[in-house]
């Protein structure tokens, strides 16, 4: 089942996403770049429009990634979920009531195994698997830790999209226009 009805989960990294992005059939979307002094005014922005904001903390110029600023961004900024690296920053999110989105970088077999050991700490609501192109390894991420799987990364076409839904990823996260417009919700 895809992420709250969307197969894509369109990923902002400036105003012009977010203005096309804003006017489009999609709730849920997630911020990439951007600066401390602008989350609220856009997480706000957003909502005005029914839209709710996934923000990757990681990526936020002006913040500190640690378990301060995830309650932070909790608390005053109130985005519909926190995607991360930072195992403190998704028990914070977690513990905040947010969606808490684990991203994992798949370089290796060793960066794999410590992978599902952090997932095991951490339990977070879903895992997001960098590149996305690995269908085989979004299958193996879903079996090793039984949490949903959105898929991101180096995705650049219909096929590369496909390959990961059908692999059991059940969105991928992504700043190609192209693949937003193909995917639209009806």
């Amino acid at each position: 089942m895809p992420f709250y009805g969307q197969p894509i989960v369109p990923a902002i990294r400036g105003w012009k996403d977010f203005e096309e992005l804003i006017a489009s059939p999609y709730t849920y979307l997630v911020l990439l770049d951007s600066q401390i002094g602008q989350l609220k005014s856009l997480v706000d922005e957003a909502a005005k429009y029914g839209k709710r904001m996934l923000i990757h903390a990681d990526l936020i110029e002006g913040l500190k990634n640690d378990e301060h600023a995830a309650q932070f961004l909790c608390r005053h900024i109130a985005p519909a979920g926190i995607i991360s690296t930072r195992t403190g920053v998704i028990q914070k999110t977690k513990q905040n009531g947010l969606i808490a989105i684990q991203r994992l970088f798949l370089l290796d077999t060793n960066a794999l195994e410590k992978s599902f050991s952090l997932i095991e700490r951490t339990q977070p609501d879903y895992i997001e698997v960098l590149p996305g192109l690995m269908p085989r390894m979004i299958g193996e991420v879903i079996a090793q830790t039984g949490k949903p799987v959105l898929a991101g990364g180096l995705i650049r076409t219909a096929e590369d999209v496909e390959a990961a839904l059908e692999a059991g990823a059940e969105a991928v996260t992504t700043s190609r226009r192209a693949l937003w417009k193909q995917y639209e919700p009806k």
